[in-house]
């Protein structure tokens, strides 16, 4: 993909098996996985499998979590991104857009997770031309739900997945993005 989005402190684009040094040590922190079924990584071989298979998703559905850096120094601080989900069921949906972002804890209460979200929700609705976004996080995770709800996401419900733990699903739907940017 030779897609590249920017905005004043970052840029993202598409994720490589060369960034797996700098994912592995994103994704073996476990504060990092605190709301992601407590499951940190631990073999370089976990990321490049998923690396993999996010390259798969840019080949069928054109687009998929980016590699995200800062612009200043250009270390990768985590991935953001918008995902097409057709490989499993959330919330009773299948087959939608999805919004998700993980940055690196050195890189959290920076702003950097509603910057990055902020341009791809204008690429989602502007550029792609998609009628609805979707995201999901665990209900608990507050720093995420607070993220969603300032880029004008819609908190929909809360939800229990197969294990009884509860989660949130949000949704932006374009004619209200448009109508707020006006």
């Amino acid at each position: 993909m030779d897609l590249i989005l920017e905005t004043e402190r970052l840029y993202m684009r598409e994720m490589r098996i060369e960034d797996a040094t700098a994912i592995l040590k994103m994704d073996s922190n476990p504060a990092v996985h605190t709301y992601l079924w407590q499951t940190p990584i631990s073999e370089i071989s976990e990321i490049e499998k998923y690396i993999l298979y996010v390259r798969t998703q840019y080949e069928k559905h054109t687009i998929g979590r980016f590699s995200t850096f800062l612009k200043a120094t250009d270390e990768l601080i985590g991935w953001t991104g918008i995902k097409y989900v057709d490989d499993h069921i959330e919330n009773g949906k299948t087959n939608f857009y999805d919004y998700g972002y993980r940055l690196n804890e050195d890189f959290w209460n920076k702003g950097y997770a509603t910057e990055a979200s902020e341009a791809w929700l204008h690429y989602a609705f502007n550029q792609m031309q998609i009628e609805e976004l979707n995201a999901y996080t665990h209900a608990e995770n507050g720093a995420s739900n607070r993220i969603l709800g300032k880029i004008g996401m819609i908190d929909m419900q809360t939800y229990p997945d197969e294990k009884g733990v509860n989660w949130k699903w949000w949704q932006l739907l374009a004619k209200n993005y448009r109508n707020n940017k006006k």
